[in-house]
């Protein structure tokens, strides 16, 4: 099969399946090169759906997952996103694509200069990736969209408040063996709505907060 083929039957065959029916996201998917996104020495399953190991014990999302994220955005063209977790660069394509913006944030240094060269050898052109560390974020009333790849053991309200008001947060919160992907919507200036999307594991935020242990 060649690699459009093979990209089709992913979209057509996971990230439908997975109750994705935007449309915008499905032809995003299907036109987006995953292949390029993928190291080397995994590309034989570029399109599997599996979570893509990287560098650090980190994972490229598996697309059913990219899409249901996209989906649930409801990105309209105009926003200004930051993305924390940057990863291959893969989602901030897809946000790329269908925003006016992003501002990504990445942690490990090598990830950052491989994300660049993937974003630049796309043709993504709105998209710019940072080294830093998410978890200190501290800015209020700043993006439309705020997303987070990796898990919040316990959830952090600073990520909301990064939000201006009719913004949206995409984070997944818990620990295994069940983590929750959420929606959360500023819809005044101390008022959020929540809701539940799915069920998911990935790997923590470094350096989040995680919940009390008890000891005996």
């Amino acid at each position: 099969m060649t690699t459009q083929a093979l990209r089709e039957q992913m979209v057509a065959q996971q990230v439908r399946a997975w109750d994705v029916l935007d449309l915008r996201v499905l032809d995003l998917l299907m036109a987006l090169p995953r292949e390029r996104f993928v190291p080397t020495e995994w590309r034989g399953v570029a399109f599997a759906d599996t979570a893509i190991p990287l560098a650090h014990g980190q994972h490229m999302l598996p697309p059913k997952v990219v899409g249901r994220i996209l989906q649930a955005l409801e990105l309209r063209g105009d926003e200004g996103v930051l993305e924390i977790g940057t990863g291959s660069g893969y989602l901030t394509a897809g946000l790329a694509a269908l925003a006016r913006e992003v501002r990504t944030i990445e942690i490990f240094g090598d990830l950052v200069e491989t994300a660049r060269e993937n974003l630049e050898a796309a043709g993504i052109g709105n998209a710019t990736v940072e080294f830093a560390d998410g978890s200190k974020l501290d800015e209020h009333d700043a993006y439309d969209v705020v997303v987070l790849t990796a898990a919040l053991p316990l959830y952090d309200s600073r990520f909301e408040r990064a939000l201006r008001i009719g913004g949206r947060l995409f984070v997944i919160v818990g620990e295994p063996p069940i983590m929750e992907a959420r929606l959360v919507r500023r819809v005044g200036a101390s008022a959020f709505a929540t809701q539940s999307l799915f069920e998911t594991l990935v790997e923590p935020l470094l350096h989040a907060r995680r919940p009390d242990r008890f000891h005996f």
